[in-house]
């Protein structure tokens, strides 16, 4: 495992799509992060009550959740990349000659994926925070001492990880790479909105589950009033995404000729 591990991390440091992914991934988390922050202090005064109330309840939501909205992309293409490339480049076939068990070879991917794209995610929350709190300071006090912020940054990393792990399941299983670009975009963005398109209870309770919808839980201090799910129990719903996909994408790589 050690040798497959060095080798899937050779694999995604030499590819020059990794670092276009991650630089946007900072880029993007930061960025649009500081971005929609600035946006809503310069509107704060004719903001309603409502929208005070939820600024007030929940500001690291408003700090995080932008940004990771849109660099989620970013990690999900990458994701499908890292498997899905291997597939229509025939490249495959040389690790799975290497490794006729299969699995091995997916787990190692997953673990280097996940692996770099926590490390990074959690590297930049804290900058993320602390700039947005620096633009919410003259209205609105926020500290990581505060209940569920500090739950909230750290879970940047776990986040943005159980994305790319997505990605690459779902490119394990689609095996071609604009069908899995397409197919995990269409997974996480579009099923987002038509989720809340079903009417009544059930509708509400499909939306929760997705995993977009019930993983940025976690970024939010969890006092947001009509959330079906909690905020450690959407990012559970995340990871049972993973683990299903995952699990599905390694069961067909090895009945599957590649």
């Amino acid at each position: 495992m050690t040798g497959l591990l060095r080798a899937e991390w050779i694999k995604l440091r030499s590819l020059r799509s990794t670092m276009w992914s991650l630089g946007l991934m900072v880029a993007l988390t930061l960025g649009l992060g500081a971005l929609a922050t600035s946006l809503i202090m310069g509107e704060f005064d004719t903001l309603s009550p409502e929208d005070r109330a939820h600024l007030f309840a929940d500001p690291i939501g408003l700090i995080l959740q932008p940004g990771a909205t849109y660099a989620q992309i970013a990690v999900l293409v990458l994701g499908a990349l890292a498997m899905a490339g291997e597939h229509s480049t025939g490249m495959i076939r040389a690790s799975l000659l290497a490794v006729p068990r299969r699995t091995p070879v997916l787990l190692a991917k997953a673990a280097v994926l996940g692996g770099v794209v926590f490390v990074l995610g959690e590297l930049i929350a804290f900058p993320a925070f602390f700039l947005g709190q620096a633009i919410l300071r003259e209205h609105v006090a926020i500290s990581l001492g505060d209940p569920g912020v500090l739950r909230a940054v750290a879970g940047l990393g776990f986040y943005l990880s159980a994305m790319a792990l997505v990605g690459l399941a779902v490119g394990a299983l689609v095996r071609h790479v604009a069908g899995a670009v397409a197919a995990t975009l269409g997974l996480v963005l579009v099923a987002s909105g038509l989720g809340e398109l079903i009417p009544g209870r059930i509708g509400e309770r499909v939306s929760a589950s997705l995993p977009a919808n019930a993983g940025q839980l976690i970024l939010s201090s969890g006092e947001t009033p009509g959330d079906l799910l909690s905020p450690w129990q959407g990012i559970g719903v995340l990871a049972l995404w993973v683990v299903v996909l995952l699990a599905l994408a390694a069961w067909l790589l090895r009945r599957r000729d590649a």
